[in-house]
């Protein structure tokens, strides 16, 4: 049964069960709710870099850090197109475009944004973007130009948020993600491992998450990438276990939702990256940048694909299955 109304108790209580154990619940789950021999593939490309007035603790686009990520201005359309057509090619069926904005303007910028967003949704691809905090009128321009999705995480518990994050509050996070749902955009929005917080933050980034009016249609589960330069450079690598765990709960709490595997793969297995599969993660970004930091290749995730006897899911699923 779906659910909205999770104690805090019983979200600890799923994230503690013994490991083999919790594998097997998520699993059981996600074969009831979902397709398990399919796996969503995106790409996220940065149409944007750097330069940005946020203070993310984990982000090497902010510019108070030294992180050797040089400023680029706006791409032009037809060059976001190309990277689109091409992705596409190589079996990604959503688009997202990202940029290190900390707030969308009402400008020619945001013009040129909703024109890729009208030209990536023609080519047959669900359009994604992330683009920083949103309000319910813009978020209603991007619907009308064809977007289907919006990712904006909370990256951790609103208790720990503060740590990583001065200069936007949680609040914020949250009321943006009511400005997407308002406009009918499917809402994309998961977190961090390994920002320096405790399983208890974790555990309550999940209750906020699956506590939403509505769970977000994808949750990604990112690993930190240490990034030299930012204030979190030396933290330890996450431990493949904690993702599994994080990814199971999060099957368990929101069975329908698409759990992406999103940052840190380069530095997991194949056997790693299954075991994430097995507990309930049914998406991915392939190609070899996640914005400014290193991602596994198309040809390499297609040779897991062909090994594990996954195929990729085709876009607009859920929509054709309504029709």
């Amino acid at each position: 049964m779906i659910r909205n109304d999770w104690t805090i108790a019983e979200v600890e209580q799923i994230y503690n069960t013994p490991l083999m154990e919790l594998i097997y619940r998520a699993a059981t789950v996600h074969r009831e709710y979902n397709d398990t021999g399919e796996v969503q593939v995106c790409t996220l490309l940065s149409i944007k870099t750097g330069g940005c007035s946020e203070d993310c603790a984990y982000c090497p686009q902010a510019a108070r850090y030294n992180t050797g990520v040089n400023v680029q201005a706006l791409m032009k359309k037809e060059e976001v197109l190309e990277y689109a057509r091409k992705a596409k090619e190589a079996g990604s069926t959503r688009f997202c475009m990202g940029a290190a904005w900390r707030e969308v303007r009402n400008n020619r910028d945001f013009d040129h944004v909703l024109d890729m967003v009208k030209g990536v949704n023609e080519m047959g691809m669900e359009v994604c973007c992330t683009l920083g905090m949103l309000t319910e009128e813009q978020a209603h321009k991007l619907a009308e130009a064809g977007l289907y999705a919006y990712n904006h995480n909370l990256d951790t518990s609103a208790e720990y948020y503060g740590d990583i994050i001065t200069t936007r509050t949680y609040d914020d996070r949250l009321q943006t993600l009511d400005n997407v749902r308002k406009a009918g955009v499917s809402v994309c929005c998961g977190g961090i491992v390994g920002l320096g917080e405790t399983h208890e933050d974790r555990i309550k980034m999940l209750h906020t998450l699956a506590t939403l009016p509505e769970h977000p249609e994808s949750v990604p589960v990112n690993a930190l990438v240490p990034v030299k330069g930012t204030p979190l450079e030396h933290n330890a690598k996450v431990n493949v276990w904690e993702m599994v765990k994080m990814i199971a709960t999060a099957r368990i709490l929101m069975p329908k939702a698409m759990v992406r595997l999103s940052a840190g793969r380069t530095s997991m297995s194949i056997a790693d990256q299954t075991l994430c599969f097995m507990a309930g993660a049914n998406s991915i970004f392939a190609g070899e940048k996640l914005l400014t930091t290193p991602n596994p290749t198309f040809e390499e995730d297609m040779q897991m694909f062909q090994m594990l006897g996954l195929k990729p899911r085709e876009a607009f699923k859920n929509e054709k299955e309504m029709v």
